[in-house]
């Protein structure tokens, strides 16, 4: 493969360019490392441009997935809350009106009591004036055969 021979010449020319004496360092022709670059560049493979394109591509797949998982929960969260809002005022709707029952229930219980008393009221005062009545009407029956009640002898 044509890269490995690049690589190979590369380390042939650190090799065998002059070094500076006590130090490790050695002087290198810029330009033959600069081809060298160049050459390795050109000899690699498409695969590998390729790869880094994959890459690149990865990565804005993976930027557009997190945002639109975002996106997601956000939505998801909102109608979470709107449930939650409708469930609360369905549940407050509920109270509402089991409060409003069981007050028109007392309400109908004290007027059938009402009702009931005023009717007994109106019982009770006319049993007093039949009772009268009654009263008058034997005496005058009693007058009539004759017959006087004690108190008027």
């Amino acid at each position: 493969m044509e890269l490995f021979n690049v690589l190979n010449e590369l380390e042939d020319l650190v090799e065998n360019s002059p070094k500076i004496p006590l130090t490790r360092r050695v002087l290198i022709d810029e330009e033959k490392l600069l081809d060298y670059l160049d050459r390795m560049r050109a000899a690699l493979p498409e695969e590998v441009r390729q790869a880094k394109w994959v890459l690149q591509e990865r990565e804005k797949v993976l930027a557009d997935s997190k945002k639109e998982a975002l996106r997601i929960m956000e939505e998801a969260q909102k109608q979470l809350d709107r449930r939650a809002e409708e469930s609360e005022i369905a549940r407050q709707a509920k109270a509402i009106a089991e409060e409003v029952v069981q007050k028109a229930e007392v309400v109908a219980r004290e007027i059938k009591q009402g009702a009931r008393d005023y009717a007994d009221d109106i019982l009770s005062g006319l049993e007093k004036e039949l009772n009268k009545l009654i009263t008058q009407v034997r005496n005058g029956r009693a007058e009539l055969k004759g017959y006087k009640p004690a108190e008027e002898k």
